[in-house]
């Protein structure tokens, strides 16, 4: 069987940890490389024998599937040529950075026939598959309280500048927004109050979150709370049972009343493995082969598209929304 030759557009960090992961699938080669820096894509060819690229054109052409791990905001326009050539697509997150976009690609990948997957590698993430696990199978939650935070939107430096991200909350809290649609089901209702502290625009939320299943969340992101860990953290409340993650590092369970817990610990995982960049690489493969539908389709990178700019419109306007599901 040919191996399933692999394009990857964009060769920075997130490019060169799908790389690495790719490189030890038997299954695939890292064949062509891409990046408008051409010294990054010479870089990202010393290490695994790719072909560089000249342009997007020749990398869709010369490549079965595509990794799309540019900067946010130039995710559509690719994304949409490796579609309408039937390439397979794994889109880096946010699949884009309005609904307008979202739903032009939403229609392109539909349209393919090919899987397109996107990269919300934190469903794959061990810590959320045990919380999930638990919440589905032995407790029902009611209420939750989620985190994401940065430190600082200075390093790199393009990460505060939003016509690069499309703004803070597409830049990570992204990650957030899927992974309450993976615990929890669709939102029906949200309520967001931001603010403007450290950079040119929105960097601090505050949102509120109904779900179709009754469920309700609390959500809070800060562009500047410092590195302080846990970072990243959901609190899934039950009846007299708490479960708490620890960004990908461990997840406690607290059930019943004499405060009886019990702690799963992922530190010994590598790092790939620990954020699921392997899981949801190996997923990618497996769906192309199986020729399955893709695990996070385009369809939930609208709708985490959705729940961002549902935001956004609600600190604009000071108002409740009401979502379709």
């Amino acid at each position: 069987m040919d191996k399933i030759k692999i394009g990857i557009i964009g060769a920075g960090y997130i490019g060169g940890v799908h790389a690495g992961v790719l490189a030890r699938d038997e299954r695939v080669v890292v064949a062509n490389v891409y990046d408008v820096l051409e010294e990054k894509a010479q870089a990202l060819s010393h290490n695994t024998g790719a072909n560089v690229c000249l342009s997007v054109d020749e990398l869709i052409e010369k490549s079965d599937a595509l990794f799309i791990c540019t900067p946010n905001t130039k995710h559509t326009a690719v994304s949409i040529a490796a579609a309408n050539a039937r390439r397979h697509v794994f889109s880096e997150k946010p699949m884009a950075t309005n609904l307008e976009e979202a739903k032009a690609v939403l229609d392109a990948a539909n349209k393919s026939g090919k899987v397109f997957q996107v990269g919300f590698n934190r469903r794959f993430a061990p810590v959320y598959q045990k919380l999930k696990s638990i919440i589905t199978e032995e407790s029902r939650p009611h209420s939750a309280h989620v985190k994401m935070n940065r430190g600082e939107l200075l390093n790199p430096v393009w990460t505060g500048n939003p016509e690069i991200t499309g703004g803070f909350l597409y830049e990570t809290t992204i990650h957030i927004f899927d992974m309450m649609r993976f615990l929890f089901g669709e939102v029906s209702e949200l309520t967001a109050i931001g603010s403007t502290h450290e950079y040119p625009e929105v960097d601090d939320f505050s949102v509120l979150f109904k779900f179709k299943n009754g469920v309700h969340a609390t959500m809070c992101s800060s562009a500047d709370a410092t590195w302080l860990f846990p970072f990243e953290r959901v609190e899934v409340f039950c009846h007299h049972r708490t479960i708490a993650t620890r960004e990908m590092e461990a997840i406690v369970d607290s059930d019943g009343l004499n405060n009886p817990h019990v702690t799963h610990s992922m530190h010994t995982l590598a790092k790939e493995e620990k954020w699921g960049y392997v899981q949801e690489d190996r997923a990618f493969v497996d769906s192309i082969l199986n020729e399955t539908e893709a695990v996070i389709t385009a369809f939930d990178g609208y709708k985490s598209v959705e729940l961002v700019e549902a935001c956004y419109e609600a600190v604009r306007t000071e108002k409740q929304l009401t979502l379709s599901i």
